[in-house]
C-alpha cells in the first residue's frame, strides 16, 4: 500500500491523532493501531510508523524524559503540530472527521454514537462534537498510561476512567488536553473528583484526613492508605500538568 506522493496535510493531521492514541514505546508496523489506520489514510504501515516517529521529535515532554522521536522530519509535521499542540478541542474533532471521510463514514458512525438519548434542535451538533472530544480525550488518556491505572496498576479497560484533574465543567479550555487526566480505576476516580484524594506536584498520591478517619476499616486501608505518599505511575507522554495538579490540590483537594 505504499505511496509515492507526499503526505498532505489530511493524512497529517490523522498521524497526530494516531500519535495521540498509542503509547510512544508501542508504535511499530505491526501494531493495530499503526495497521488500522494506515489502512484508513492509504499509506504504508511503516510510512505511519515512521510519521509518529516523526511527530514524536516534537514533543518537549518526550524530550525532557529523554526519549526522542526520529531524527528527521517533513515540515508539515511542524506545521500541523505548531497549529494543533495546546489546541486540542480542535484536533480531536478535525482529526476524527477527517478519519471519518477517509472512510467515507458519518463522523457519527465512526465514533458510534447513539443518536436516541440526544435532544432535537441546534445543541445536537454541539453534544456530538462533545462526545466525539471526550471519546478521543479518553483515548489519548489511557494509552498514554498503557491502560493502567496510575495508582493500583488495575489494567481492565472497562474500569478505567480517564480522570480530569481540573474538572471538565470548571476549564473549557484545558477538557481535552490530555495533560489534564489521570487514568485512574473507577473507585479512585470518584474519590479523586470528591477530593478524597489528590496528586501533589512531584506526582505523590496524598490521602485526605477524612479518609484517614476510617482507618479502621480493612478495605479502606487496603484502597486507599496504603497507596499515601506512593509515587504515580507516569506516562511516556502526556505527563499530567504540575499547574493542573496544584489546582487541585488548592482548590478540590479535602486536606
Amino acid at each position: 500500500m505504499a505511496k509515492s506522493h507526499n503526505w498532505t496535510r489530511e493524512q497529517t493531521i490523522v498521524a497526530f491523532n494516531v500519535y495521540c492514541k498509542i503509547p510512544f514505546k508501542n508504535s511499530n508496523k505491526a501494531h493495530p493501531t499503526i495497521i488500522k489506520y494506515a489502512n484508513i489514510i492509504g499509506r504504508s504501515t511503516s510510512a505511519l510508523n515512521m510519521k509518529i516517529g516523526n511527530i514524536g521529535r516534537l514533543d518537549p515532554e518526550l524530550r525532557k524524559r529523554g526519549i526522542t522521536g526520529l531524527a528527521n522530519g517533513a515540515k508539515l509535521e511542524k506545521v500541523i503540530w505548531d497549529e494543533f499542540h495546546g489546541n486540542w478541542e480542535e484536533l480531536a474533532y478535525e482529526s476524527e472527521r477527517l478519519i471519518s471521510q477517509f472512510q467515507n463514514k458519518t463522523i457519527i458512525e465512526t465514533n458510534q454514537i447513539d443518536l436516541t438519548d440526544l435532544p432535537e434542535g441546534k445543541d445536537v451538533e454541539r453534544l456530538i462534537k462533545t462526545r466525539v472530544n471526550q471519546n478521543f480525550f479518553r483515548s489519548s488518556v489511557l494509552s498514554a498510561y498503557y491502560q493502567k491505572c496510575c495508582i493500583t496498576g488495575i489494567e481492565i479497560s472497562d474500569l478505567l476512567v480517564a480522570s480530569h484533574i481540573i474538572p471538565w465543567c470548571l476549564n473549557k479550555e484545558q477538557r481535552i488536553n490530555p495533560r489534564n487526566g489521570l487514568c485512574l480505576n473507577s473507585i479512585h476516580d470518584q474519590a479523586f473528583d470528591k477530593g478524597f484524594l489528590t496528586i501533589t506536584t512531584d506526582y505523590k498520591i496524598k490521602i485526605s484526613d477524612a479518609i484517614f478517619e476510617h482507618k479502621e476499616n480493612q478495605s479502606i486501608a487496603d484502597l486507599f492508605l496504603k497507596y499515601n505518599k506512593q509515587k504515580i505511575t507516569l506516562p511516556d507522554k502526556f505527563i499530567p500538568s504540575q499547574e493542573f495538579l496544584k489546582y487541585h490540590n488548592d482548590n478540590i483537594f479535602r486536606g
